[in-house]
């Protein structure tokens, strides 16, 4: 199946490597280089890049590419989820998956790499698996390896859900403050055309979860308006017949963090938009152009708008900006030519607006175009679908849990031509 894994960083230094099934020369990253070398950013680089004998199917995370190499037909999307899966797993361990972060706990990564594949299969996903065969790093572990010269991290015994029907849930877990809480997260990805009409608008959902609960609670999770959800990815966790025949998720959770169940929510139902622009960007024969923009919330519910951030890529032919904003400060990398505007929250009382002028290179051809704005935000305690969860209820346990949920929305890959 997946035969090596190789992790890359911004530089083009392959750091780390791991192989299952046989050692596959590095040297085929070239066909990696090659495509990134043609992308124009590390996001756009193909997915799968097919070359004689094997296929590199990779990812973009935390600066890092991570590119696994296959030599068989395999389904790309099982490559896509299992190297996804790698990321979130790191993160769990060492609380983020940067080069420093793997480099420094190098030995504990390619534990997890060989309990996650067994000859190239996966064999042990859950986090929860995991942590009971190899222990998370901590202060202490980490002086005893080094003075003893011995690794304490992989567990002596097999974990006690390997062997159940409920792989995903350790036995005999216990707490003295029983606690379930669920984040509805919505991404908005748009295109926004420069007459401030929708070109497409989709939403990308996910409920993640922090379960403490002791022992083994089955539960049942409902929704008031289920029926927006077409498009829906679940954890192993949930009972996928029932939701079909009911619309409500029914499982026995895993203990800690995880993600329930993602979804996607097309252009077929109308996204509301929550932030609108009001632009004028213009570039004039010499050696000078103006740049004037103002933000707005708009379809927020009577939310407040929160870390909002604008980036603006220039064109080659700007040297400079002078900008003044009303509100919070702006930066402009002359080698990038990309200009960011930190906005903070937006007071409806008085819009925060940028405006200045744009310093051309002399005799420089005017720009044939104006750029494409990409705008952050942040909307807390909204849910811009409007999803909403009815309620929570426990089986198998007697006490009663503290349940919370929170939403929040905010912006994927938002874009605004001008």
């Amino acid at each position: 199946m997946i035969h090596s894994l190789f992790i890359i960083n911004n530089s083009g230094d392959v750091f780390m490597e791991k192989h299952w099934r046989s050692v596959i020369n590095k040297s085929i990253c070239d066909y990696f280089f090659e495509a990134q070398s043609k992308a124009a950013n590390p996001e756009d680089i193909a997915p799968i890049i097919p070359t004689p004998h094997h296929y590199l199917i990779n990812i973009y995370r935390n600066s890092l590419h991570f590119v696994a190499v296959v030599t068989t037909e395999v389904p790309p999307l099982f490559v896509l989820e299992f190297l996804h899966r790698a990321c979130d797993i790191f993160e769990d361990y060492f609380a983020d998956c940067t080069e420093s972060t793997l480099k420094e706990h190098y030995v504990i990564v390619f534990e997890l790499l060989d309990e996650m594949l067994d000859n190239g299969f996966p064999l042990a996903m859950e986090i929860n698996v995991l942590k009971e065969l190899i222990k998370p790093p901590n202060f202490l572990r980490t002086i005893t390896d080094t003075v003893t010269g011995k690794s304490t991290s992989v567990g002596a015994t097999l974990p006690t859900g390997q062997l159940s029907n409920i792989p995903w849930r350790r036995t005999g877990v216990k707490y003295t403050n029983n606690e379930a809480y669920f984040d509805v997260i919505e991404e908005i990805d748009a295109i926004i055309d420069k007459n401030g009409t929708t070109v497409i608008a989709e939403i990308q959902g996910y409920i993640d979860c922090l379960i403490k609960l002791s022992g083994m609670p089955d539960l049942t999770l409902t929704f008031i308006n289920p029926r927006l959800l077409d498009d829906v990815s679940f954890h192993p966790c949930v009972r996928f017949k029932r939701w079909e025949s009911e619309k409500i998720l029914s499982f026995v959770p895993p203990d800690g963090h995880f993600r329930l169940m993602s979804y996607h929510i097309g252009s077929n139902n109308m996204v509301a938009i929550p932030l609108y622009l009001r632009h004028n960007i213009s570039f004039r024969e010499g050696s000078a152009g103006r740049f004037d923009v103002t933000v707005q919330p708009k379809q927020t519910m009577g939310k407040t708008v929160e870390n909002v951030v604008l980036e603006v890529p220039f064109p080659k032919a700007v040297l400079n900006v002078t900008l003044t904003p009303s509100q919070g400060k702006y930066s402009f990398d002359p080698v990038a030519k990309l200009m960011t505007w930190d906005v903070g929250k937006i007071d409806t009382a008085k819009l925060p607006s940028i405006k200045g002028s744009i310093s051309l290179q002399t005799g420089a051809a005017v720009p044939e175009s104006n750029p494409t704005i990409t705008v952050m935000f942040t909307i807390s305690q909204m849910a811009v679908s409007g999803l909403k969860v009815n309620r929570l209820d426990m089986y198998g346990e007697k006490y009663k849990p503290f349940k919370g949920v929170k939403y929040v929305t905010r912006a994927g890959k938002f874009q605004v031509r001008t």
